[in-house]
This record gives structure tokens, C-alpha cells and sequence, in this order.
């Protein structure tokens, strides 16, 4: 069956974390297409991995394989004590998409996550979430020619514009897919929409915005199912979302007070999301210059926070302030008063080279050992990291919420959870919430457990939905995970699944079997370019 027939055989939806607790809370009448294709073909929970966060859980969807073997844990790369923000580099297996140009199929890929810079595939990319804005697309000059033919296209939404900002977005998305699958006549279609996600982030409760995020959402997918009427349908999320019934547990002060943190004020830090985001990835990896007004704040700023970094060194840390703060009331006022840049100054931070066990990242889910011989200054000995990491994970397993309830509902080892020649890249101890309702964060905040920063935040079931020719709706979709999405969106092209893939083909298809692909040779990272990327993240708390 390697072979193009006319039309798009096979489109998938990825709606970022989708699930049916957020959809059955809209009215009957929000998503009559989505509901539609729940009703005529087949649904279920789609099981989640850990960690279950967008730049390491969409990788997993489309390669088929854990993160130990592609690469991406989360949305920081780390080297020793140095991080970058991932991008498709840090990816080192291929997409579906790339698996079905080996087999002669075209594909149209628009904003799917950690897909920038761009591979070369018959077909046509618009990276999505990770990416710069103006980021590079294939083939070369896309994004030009894209922006002239629909408009204005963004990677992140326009925040000050309200809701329209986030259903803009959300229409371009849609309206790029269809001018691409119009240019290129492709086989398969993916087609992925962030804002379900952020909006929890952005504007937690904020129930009027979400309907309309998923009205908007469902009239896209509408259009293109009538432009491109495809043979079968998937949708598809990386994760679940849902209020946050538990605390917040700080890693960091709690190692601390095991005596394996040590701390330091002053200094940079770990950056935030929000950071990443808007100082790097909104400007875009090749944005002009900014505005003298731009500058002269960056300028102001850049010295109030070489003056807070001072201060903490002095014991004036930000912690401290923010503890007399709220206790008057005024710790959110003055939050979104300050630059994030400002804050991380007058920080107490990790100091990772005097420190025996961190957490480098809270979206990592995981403690890192500094052991000696693969961290720059590493303190654990080798022949010690068995006993220390087994200590360690004894310890994490007896800590309990303040309500008695156990905190954790498993801490493994990173072998019980990744296989792979990356796992090396990961935490040492992997940490998984009792429910993921309780909060992990990096910070060191003085107190081991407090109120969660968000109100909503991920869970492990998203969702899967399916219908169309190849499709077998009398099935169950019963335990399917992330993993499988892969090799199903292959059966439906009559494409062998990579046999490296931890996945396998869903019984609503017809399976054929497994290849050996050669190995793709992702050995070159790139660094992420620009500014935006880190702010936006800090943004949305996932980098603190």
C-alpha cells in the first residue's frame, strides 16, 4: 500500500490537553463536531506518561516511543548545570509523519509541538509550541508565503487581546492547515491546537474563555473535515486537565532540610517558563531589534536586578519578601508588578555544584544525583550512587501531605519508567503525585509544603477518538496509552510500525506488523534561539 490514491487518507487532531472531565463541563451545544465523531466512531481515555507535560508528551505521541528513547523530558535540555530550552533537535527519533515519507506519503504538519527547526519530508511543517515566533518552516520560505496568503500567523496568542487573542490563534491554526493541504494534495494531515491547554494557565476558571477556545476549536476542525474530507479521523491529547485538589510540595526545601541542597541568593537561577516565553520565543529567533522604549525598560530592569541580587546576598532574598508580602495581602500585587528577571535575582537558588540530590526542573518530575564523574563537580561518588539514590527514594516514599495522605503515588527509579539510550539524560528518581493532585515545585521557598501556585494543572488520562474507513468503531479502545497513537496512524496507510516502538497498533485497525528502519542519526543539537521561548514558559509556570 506504499502508495499515494488522491485525497487525505488519515488526519489527526491533537487538542492539548483535551479529556472528557473539561469537555463534559461545556454545553451541550460547544463541540457538535467533536461530539459527533465521538458518537459515529469510537473514544476513550488515552493514558498519559510521566511526565506529563506538552514538549516531552507530544514527542511520545508521534515517534511512538518513551522519552529514554527520544530524548525530551522536559522543556529544559540540561548539560551539567547549563539548560536550553528543547527544540526538534533534542528529538532523536523520527515523527510518523517522516516514517510515512519513507513509504511514499505526503504529510501537512501545522503547530504541532517541538518540531523547530524543521526536518526535510515530502510535504509541508509550521512548527508549533517551543518554536520562535517567525519561526523557520519547510520547505524554506513557507512562513512568508503563508502570511501572505491568510494573514498574520502567531505561535502564541496575543494575551492582550482577551479572549479574541486565544480564538484567533486558534482560526489560524485552521486556516494554515487548509491553504497547505490545498497546496500540497497531502496523504496524511496533523493538526494540533495549544490553546486548550494554556488557557488554564493563562486564565485558570476562566470557564467563558474555554468555551470559546473549544467553539473555536471544533468550527476549525469542521472546516477542514469539509475541505479535505478525509478517509479517518483521529483525536487525540497528550494529557488530561483538572483542578488541583492537593499542595504544593517545594523538592528542594525538602531536600534541603535533609541536608542534600545547598542554597545560594543572588544569581540567575533557573528560569521560569514564563521567561522562556516571552523573553525568548515570542521576540522570535530572528526579531529586529527592540524599541528604545523596550530597551530602556530592559536596561531599568537589568539594574534592578543586579540591585536585588545584591540584596539577597545580603539576606534580603526574595523569599523573605515575599513571606512579609503575604502576610499584609500584597504578594500577588507586587508579582505582576515585577519582572520575573528581577525576582530570580533576589532568589534563593540551588547551589547544584555543592549539592548531593536536586530537582533541576519541577515539570521534570524527578530528583537529579550530583555524581561525581558525569556533573561538572559532582559529589556522589560512583560507588555510592545505588545506596544513595536508594536511601533517597526510601525517604520520598514516607513523606505525606499534611492531611496524612501519602504525597506520592510512586517514586521509581528512572529504569522502572524510561528505556532507552537517552534515559541517562533524566532525573535519577522519578516522582509521580498521588493523583497528580499535588504540585511539584523547584523553588526554595523556606516551607516544605503551601498552596498551590495553579489552580488547574495536568493529569495523566487525555483522550483518543476515532472513525473512518480503516477504522473498526465495534472495538474497544481500552487501555489505550500515548504510545500507540503512532503505530495506528501507520495500520490506517497499511505502514509497518518501527520495531523500536514501545507502542503498538490499536485494535480498531488492522495491524501489520513491524520493520527495522534505519537508525536516523540525531547526534547535532542546536541551541534555541531568540528570547520568547523561556518567558512564555515562566508565563505558564512551567519553568520557575
Amino acid at each position: 500500500m506504499d502508495t499515494r490514491d488522491g485525497g487525505v487518507r488519515t488526519v489527526v487532531f491533537g487538542l492539548d490537553a483535551a479529556c472528557h472531565g473539561v469537555l463534559d463541563r461545556l454545553p451541550g451545544d460547544a463541540v457538535p463536531t467533536l461530539r459527533s465523531i465521538f458518537e459515529t466512531g469510537v473514544d476513550a481515555p488515552l493514558t498519559s506518561q510521566v511526565p506529563p507535560w506538552t514538549p516531552s508528551a507530544w514527542p511520545s505521541l508521534y515517534t511512538g516511543m518513551n522519552p529514554g528513547k527520544h530524548g525530551v523530558f522536559d522543556f529544559l535540555s540540561f548539560d551539567g548545570y547549563e539548560w536550553d530550552v528543547v527544540n526538534a533537535t533534542h528529538c532523536r527519533e523520527r515523527p510518523v509523519w517522516e516514517l510515512l515519507d519513507r513509504h511514499g506519503f505526503r504529510s501537512v504538519v501545522v503547530n504541532v509541538p517541538v518540531t523547530h527547526p524543521p526536518t526535510a519530508f515530502d510535504g509541508a511543517l509550521v512548527p508549533g509550541y517551543m518554536a520562535p515566533e517567525s519561526p523557520t518552516c519547510h520547505p524554506a520560505g513557507l512562513f512568508d508565503e503563508l502570511e501572505d496568503a491568510i494573514g498574520s500567523y502567531r505561535i502564541y496568542p496575543d494575551e492582550s487581546g482577551g479572549e479574541h487573542g486565544y480564538t484567533a490563534a486558534v482560526s489560524s491554526r485552521g486556516a494554515a492547515f487548509r491553504y497547505l493541504a490545498d497546496r500540497f494534495d497531502p496523504d496524511f494531515g496533523f493538526l494540533q491546537f495549544q490553546a486548550t491547554d494554556t488557557v488554564f494557565h493563562d486564565r485558570p476558571d476562566d470557564w467563558e474563555t474555554v468555551e470559546a477556545i473549544y467553539r473555536a476549536v471544533d468550527a476549525e476542525i469542521r472546516l477542514v473535515l469539509d475541505a479535505c474530507d478525509p478517509d479517518n479521523v483521529f483525536v487525540v491529547s497528550d494529557h488530561g486537565m483538572g483542578p488541583l485538589a492537593g499542595v504544593e510540595f517545594r523538592a528542594n526545601d525538602f531536600l534541603a532540610g535533609r541536608g542534600d541542597v545547598r542554597t545560594a541568593a543572588g544569581g540567575d537561577g533557573m528560569p521560569t517558563w514564563s521567561t522562556v516565553r516571552d523573553s525568548e520565543l515570542k521576540a522570535g529567533g530572528d526579531a529586529a531589534d527592540p524599541p528604545r522604549r523596550e530597551q530602556v525598560a530592559a536596561l531599568r530592569d537589568s539594574a534592578l536586578a543586579a540591585a536585588v541580587s545584591a540584596a539577597a546576598r545580603l539576606g534580603l532574598t526574595s523569599q523573605r519578601i515575599g513571606r512579609a508580602l503575604e502576610r499584609v495581602g500584597l504578594a500577588e500585587t507586587v508579582a505582576r508588578a515585577v519582572p520575573a528577571s528581577v525576582i530570580r535575582s533576589g532568589t534563593e537558588r540551588v547551589d547544584f555544584p555543592n549539592s548531593a540530590a536536586y530537582m533541576r526542573s519541577r515539570t521534570e518530575c524527578g530528583i537529579r544525583l550530583n555524581l561525581a564523574g558525569r556533573e561538572p563537580d559532582g559529589v556522589v561518588p560512583p560507588a555510592e550512587y545505588g545506596p544513595v539514590r536508594a536511601e533517597l527514594i526510601a525517604a520520598l516514599r514516607e513523606v505525606e501531605a499534611p492531611d496524612g495522605s501519602p504525597l506520592f503515588e510512586a517514586v521509581l527509579p528512572r529504569e522502572a519508567v524510561f528505556e532507552g539510550p537517552q534515559t541517562e539524560r533524566a532525573a535519577d528518581i522519578v516522582l509521580v503525585p498521588a493523583g497528580f493532585e499535588h504540585f511539584l515545585s523547584a523553588e526554595i521557598r523556606g516551607s516544605v509544603f503551601g498552596r498551590p501556585t495553579e489552580p488547574w494543572n495536568h493529569k495523566l488520562d487525555g483522550l483518543v477518538a476515532a472513525r473512518g474507513e480503516a477504522i473498526d468503531a465495534s472495538r474497544s479502545l481500552e487501555g489505550a496509552t500515548l504510545l500507540d497513537i503512532a503505530p495506528t496512524v501507520l495500520a490506517t496507510f497499511g505502514v509497518p510500525a518501527d520495531r523500536r516502538m514501545d507502542g503498538a497498533a490499536l485494535r480498531i485497525v488492522e495491524g501489520v506488523g513491524r520493520q527495522d528502519y534505519p537508525d536516523p542519526q540525531r547526534t547535532t543539537r542546536t541551541t534555541t534561539d531568540g528570547a520568547t521561548v523561556e518567558q512564555r514558559l515562566t508565563d505558564l509556570g512551567y519553568i520557575e
